[in-house]
């Protein structure tokens, strides 16, 4: 982790976990601009109440946490409110990502299925189950991390992640007997 300077300066600390706010952003919004949004507004929460962040104190574990809390807010307050639907709203699509010139086409098409298949599979998973995954998976935080960021005992965060696990190798079943993976297993994502 990026050391914090004593004077309180959050900047380039908190930037290195950027990316990984996005994701865990997009996983639970699921849409690029609410994402950006949730994004922006942990980072302003955090440096606001920056001064009440020990120096002990693990800076990922605490911006996850921002996040998750600003986000639950959000729902909250979307729901007690009255509800509107927006006409005109687009449907989001992803650009493909070139092929270097260098790549086996065939190779890069078939590994671009599969990263589909599984970040379909992943948010296809109920909320409790990906928030697990996607904070332990992908963000690499401990279960005791993920437990202080949800709230709950750090055994509820490991039977979750199995649970989420076996879940995600159902659905991705059809891709483990596939010939062109090898010998790779299901406990492989």
């Amino acid at each position: 982790m990026p050391p914090l300077n004593q004077g309180g300066d959050i900047g380039q600390a908190a930037l290195a976990y950027l990316d990984g706010l996005y994701g865990y952003a997009m996983s639970l919004s699921h849409n690029q601009a609410e994402a950006e949004d949730l994004v922006q507004e942990t980072y302003l929460r955090a440096v606001r109440s920056f001064d009440q962040l020990r120096p002990e104190s693990n800076l990922k574990s605490w911006l996850y946490t921002i996040m998750r809390n600003t986000w639950l807010n959000q729902m909250r307050h979307a729901h007690s409110g009255p509800q509107f639907v927006d006409i005109d709203e687009e449907q989001e699509q992803n650009p493909v990502t070139q092929a270097k010139s260098g790549d086996n086409p065939h190779a890069w098409y078939v590994s671009s299925i599969e990263r589909e298949h599984v970040r379909a599979a992943v948010e296809g998973l109920p909320q409790a189950y990906r928030e697990v995954i996607v904070l332990r998976e992908f963000e690499e935080l401990s279960y005791d991390q993920i437990a202080a960021i949800l709230g709950c005992a750090a055994g509820t965060v490991m039977s979750r992640l199995a649970r989420g696990r076996e879940r995600l190798r159902a659905a991705l079943s059809p891709w483990n007997k596939r010939p062109e993976r090898g010998a790779r297993g299901a406990g492989e994502l």
